[in-house]
């Protein structure tokens, strides 16, 4: 799948400077990028920056800190529209305001030809749109025990047939799918998955700390939002979330907006498995938008007070949580260091998706993916792949 995006344009050159600079490896006071085209060319701090005689642009963020774009493994929609539907930029214009540059499209449980008609329109999308990096296939390979905000009446064991279509009908679409452990066949449909190069996630499951060992070792890399939709830690049956953490081929989901998970669980997660928490919306149609009714998928929503639930029910319904809000939410509810929050929102999750050479760090030959935040990490600023978007 393509990352970048510059195809034949000129490849203009700017540079960016900034009070901090901060990424994975630290935080760098004056510092400065070089961005040619839709790749950073060179990074650096001082004086040295290139003469600007030398660049077309010379941007200069004052006090901003600068971090990569964010990089959304899970989410659902925006501004009113969910990846469902027939038009999805009010979705990701909201989200890439927000600073995520790079977006894995989830969709909900759904009968098989309603999912490929979707991944035919996202695929149109993709076509067009670099910063959209797949779908993520959050059902139709659940556990109806543990369904969460989905239709049960189109939860199905993941059998040969079945995978085989949404492989054939996402092929270079699917970027990752989430299966229960428990489910007849799930271990083969696992393999065969990973096979075509697609990630694994673990959720949605009432699944063992067994379980999900062998899903794992079948070659699932994920936990899909951590905390929710599983078996919970157990001293006597830890479960699938401490079968993660125990796991260092793992990254584990993590909702961080203060409702799904309680921030000193959170920050519990985030000592457990140093590097490997991805911090995800699970964002629904609401984010961005007001409260009220809304539908994910088939099923009827009401969002009160920022707070998304099934109508007539208890059970959340993903989040209206932005990842600036995340981000603001590590460093200040969990205790995160801002470069340990920032790698959670960029490094990890394109590890991940196995991206780590190419996007989430402020590096030469990185896609030019930015986010210039205010020191009270509000955003100022977004680039993808070189291209101003906020």
């Amino acid at each position: 799948m393509n990352v970048g995006g510059s195809g034949g344009r000129e490849a203009r050159r700017t540079l960016i400077r900034s009070a901090h600079v901060v990424d994975a490896a630290g935080s760098t006071a004056d510092g400065w990028v070089l961005v040619v085209g839709d790749t950073i060319h060179a990074v650096g701090s001082g004086p040295e920056a290139p003469a600007a005689t030398s660049v077309h642009e010379v941007v200069d963020l004052g006090d901003a800190v600068l971090t990569p774009g964010f990089i959304d493994l899970h989410g659902h929609g925006g501004g009113g529209t969910a990846y469902e539907d027939d038009s999805i930029a009010a979705a990701l214009e909201v989200h890439r305001s927000h600073g995520t540059t790079r977006s894995v499209l989830s969709l909900v449980a759904n009968p098989v030809p309603a999912l490929t008609a979707s991944l035919d329109r996202i695929r149109r999308v993709m076509a067009d749109d670099p910063l959209v990096l797949g779908v993520h296939l959050e059902g139709p390979f659940l556990s109806p025990h543990n369904k969460g905000a989905h239709n049960e009446s189109f939860l199905i064991d993941p059998a040969p047939g079945p995978v085989a279509d949404l492989l054939e009908a996402g092929e270079g679409v699917v970027r990752q799918v989430t299966i229960a452990p428990e489910l007849a066949g799930a271990l083969d449909a696992t393999e065969r998955f990973v096979a075509a190069g697609v990630t694994v996630a673990v959720g949605h499951t009432v699944g063992t700390y067994d379980q999900a060992r062998a899903a794992f070792d079948a070659g699932a890399t994920l936990l899909t939002h951590a905390f929710n939709a599983m078996p919970g830690i157990h001293h006597r049956a830890p479960g699938p979330i401490a079968a993660a953490v125990a796991d260092d081929r793992v990254t584990l989901e993590l909702i961080l907006d203060g409702v799904h998970v309680h921030p000193s669980v959170a920050s519990m997660l985030l000592r457990a498995a140093p590097s490997r928490v991805a911090l995800i919306t699970d964002a629904m149609g609401a984010a961005g938008a007001a409260d009220g009714p809304y539908t994910l998928g088939s099923l009827a929503v009401t969002v009160t007070d920022g707070i998304a639930h099934v109508a007539g029910t208890d059970t959340i319904a993903g989040s209206t949580l932005t990842q600036d809000v995340a981000l603001r939410n590590a460093v200040t509810l969990a205790g995160q260091t801002l470069p340990d929050a920032v790698a959670a929102l960029t490094s990890v999750p394109a590890a991940a998706l196995g991206l780590g050479d190419r996007l989430g760090r402020l590096a030469p030959g990185y896609a030019a993916d930015l986010v210039a935040l205010s020191p009270s990490f509000e955003v100022r600023r977004v680039w993808g792949a070189g291209r101003r978007l906020r």
